[in-house]
């Protein structure tokens, strides 16, 4: 039966699912009693009749039926079968009317939470480990874990007792300098320590900044295509997006200032946007800050990947290029070393340090001190800017191992876009749309992300797919790639009738 479901009008399950089938069985006839679904005192299908409609074993439902009756649910009566019970157990609720309508007498959304709940999300994973194309994930199996646990055991030795109560809101003062020195030497731009900010990741970042520096009803630019987590960020603020279009150069500013010429807040990836890749051209960035300057807005740089280029030398973050203290630089080490560490950072003016570390204060204390200490170590010894060069490397080998695949099973169907920087290649479709591709490549355990899903705006929007590279070896692209293909040719064919409805 594969993945699909066996099911009977009111029993789904899942053969390869985890959790035994007889707990899947047991679990859909409770809940379908407590949903009154089936109301007391209806029959239930003979346990040899429930086997042969999910297409198990008799003893698989005769184990469930069993468990059931001695819980109180159903009874049994001689000569006559299965009966559910007239009265539920005592320690469970028993539910007038079906938990769907209950719920529908709740109070709705507000507005902002249901524009909030409609945000899609930046990629779409299948559950399970890494698989090709993954979106989003670093090699996580490269990391170097017994130097991280050798460093770990270290700090939390050495860590005296007053290191366990709460720390500083903005953060190890180690890693705060640790990080300084990075950005001044990587990202070509200078700060002080105590312009840093730790976070748990950039999304928490953009979130804080997004409440700190906007009001309800506010103007902000995001770029179209562009990161729904910003979207999220300030629609959570109450702000009101403008989607301002991006072209080969990047951001268009004459764009965004027709539009919203009284904007607080733009948000921006110059260096890798996310999802094209394209680089912010320096005129561009320049328009940006003067407009900025002029506006007295703000602009919030997301710096993502921006340490693995690998055809160009790196332009100078827009925050080094900003005179006028304009721009808040936004970075986190999801990519860079893994997402389970939770861990970013944002660099912010001097003169609003004393408001983000007082807003921080108020709302979370401080980032955990234990991964903190571990990671300023971990930078202070080298090991991260090795780590860097080293995935660098294994990182053009994949994305060639991409490409070549590509050439390979797909040909003109799918057409990659140069890829200079970042961990995701963008893929322009011939024929097939990419919804559909999306639907078909997850049906074969393949991830995509959809390129027309990052759209905002009224405008057209480009049919692609968004392809990360960086998850698997090259060998499992390769056989990702195939598969890819066969989806790419299944969404081409015309649809019947019957599969149109």
């Amino acid at each position: 039966m594969g993945n699909q479901p066996a099911a009977n009008p009111l029993i789904s399950i899942y053969p390869r699912a985890r959790g035994a089938l007889q707990k899947q069985i047991y679990a859909g006839i409770r809940r379908a009693i407590l949903e009154g679904a089936l109301r007391p005192g209806t029959r239930l299908m003979s346990s040899r009749a429930l086997a042969a409609d999910l297409g198990v074993s008799r003893i698989t439902t005769l184990l469930a039926l069993e468990q059931l009756q001695a819980e109180g649910y159903v009874t049994a009566r001689r000569g006559s079968g299965m009966f559910v019970a007239r009265e539920l157990p005592d320690d469970l609720p028993q539910l007038p009317i079906p938990i769907s309508k209950a719920l529908a007498t709740h109070p709705p959304l507000s507005r902002r939470g249901a524009e909030l709940a409609a945000t899609p999300p930046a990629s779409r994973r299948l559950p399970g480990p890494p698989r090709a194309f993954r979106l989003g994930a670093p090699a996580v199996d490269l990391f170097p874990r017994r130097v991280w646990s050798q460093i770990a055991q270290r700090c939390v030795k050495a860590l005296p007792a007053s290191a366990l109560d709460y720390g500083d809101p903005a953060g190890l003062p180690a890693l705060r300098e640790a990080i300084s020195a990075h950005v001044g030497a990587v990202r070509g731009t200078r700060c002080d320590a105590d312009q840093v900010f730790i976070v748990a990741g950039a999304a928490q970042g953009l979130g804080l900044l997004c409440r700190l520096l906007l009001d309800p009803g506010d103007d902000v630019w995001l770029e179209d295509p562009g990161y729904s987590g910003a979207r999220s960020a300030a629609l959570g603020a109450g702000a009101r997006i403008h989607p301002v279009r991006v072209d080969e150069e990047g951001l268009d500013v004459a764009a965004g200032a027709r539009s919203a010429p009284a904007a607080r807040l733009v948000f921006v990836t110059p260096s890798h946007q996310f999802p094209l890749g394209v680089t912010m051209s320096l005129p561009r960035r320049l328009a940006l800050l003067r407009w900025a300057s002029a506006a007295r807005a703000w602009v919030i740089e997301d710096d993502y990947d921006s340490e693995f280029r690998y055809s160009t030398h790196p332009i100078p973050c827009l925050h080094g290029l900003d005179a006028g203290e304009r721009v808040i630089y936004l970075d986190s080490f999801s990519k860079n070393l893994f997402p389970a560490l939770r861990l970013g950072f944002v660099i912010v003016p001097k003169d609003l340090r004393h408001q983000l570390y007082t807003a921080r204060r108020a709302a979370e204390m401080h980032p955990p001190t234990v991964d903190q200490t571990v990671l300023a170590e971990f930078m202070q010894t080298g090991h991260f800017e090795r780590h860097i060069r080293r995935m660098r490397a294994v990182y053009r080998e994949r994305l060639e191992a991409l490409a070549a695949a590509a050439e390979r099973w797909c040909g003109d169907a799918l057409r990659l876009r140069p890829v200079r920087t970042g961990l995701h290649a963008v893929a322009d479709l011939g024929e097939a749309d990419d919804e559909t591709v999306w639907r078909e490549a997850a049906a074969r355990g393949v991830e995509v992300t959809p390129l027309s899903s990052y759209y905002a705006g009224d405008g057209s929007r480009v049919n692609g797919l968004v392809m990360g590279f960086a998850a698997v070896a090259p060998e499992a692209l390769d056989r990702g790639m195939q598969q890819l293909a066969a989806a790419i040719e299944a969404a081409s064919r015309p649809r019947t009738r019957r599969q149109a409805e």
